[in-house]
C-alpha cells in the first residue's frame, strides 16, 4: 500500500469502473498518482493520440501562438531605468578596462622576458 504525503494533487473521477485498484490506493482509499495516469492513458487522455486545439493549429497560428507569448513574456521583464542602464554601462567598461590593462602588462612582462631570455 502506498501512502503519498505532502501531495496537493487530487484525483479527478476517483475509481475507474473495473479497476481493481485495491493495492494501488493511499490510505484514504483515492487512487494514486500512478493509477489515475494509467486510467486516464487507456481513456486516451495524456500519452494518447493527440487530439483538440492543439493538434489542428497550422505552422502559422503555432508562430503567431509563439510570438505573442514572447512579446507576453516580454512585458513581465523588470528594464532598468536611465540611471541603472548608465551606471551598469560604466561598471563594465571600467571593468574591460582594467582587464585590458593588467592583460597588456603582463603580456610586455613576458614579451621583456623572453627577449631577455632567448636575446
Amino acid at each position: 500500500m502506498t501512502e503519498t504525503t505532502g501531495s496537493t494533487a487530487t484525483p479527478e473521477s476517483g475509481n475507474p469502473e473495473g479497476a481493481d485498484a485495491a493495492d494501488e490506493t493511499t490510505a484514504d482509499g483515492k487512487l494514486s498518482r500512478r493509477e489515475r495516469r494509467r486510467a486516464n492513458k487507456a481513456d486516451g487522455g495524456e500519452g494518447g493520440k493527440k487530439s483538440g486545439k492543439r493538434a489542428k493549429k497550422g505552422l502559422f497560428a503555432r508562430m503567431g501562438i509563439f510570438y505573442r507569448q514572447i512579446i507576453a513574456e516580454l512585458r513581465k521583464v523588470v528594464w532598468p531605468t536611465r540611471n541603472q542602464l548608465i551606471q551598469y554601462t560604466t561598471v563594465v567598461v571600467t571593468f574591460v578596462i582594467v582587464l585590458m590593462l593588467l592583460v597588456a602588462g603582463l603580456d610586455w612582462v613576458f614579451a621583456k622576458g623572453a627577449f631577455w631570455l632567448f636575446g
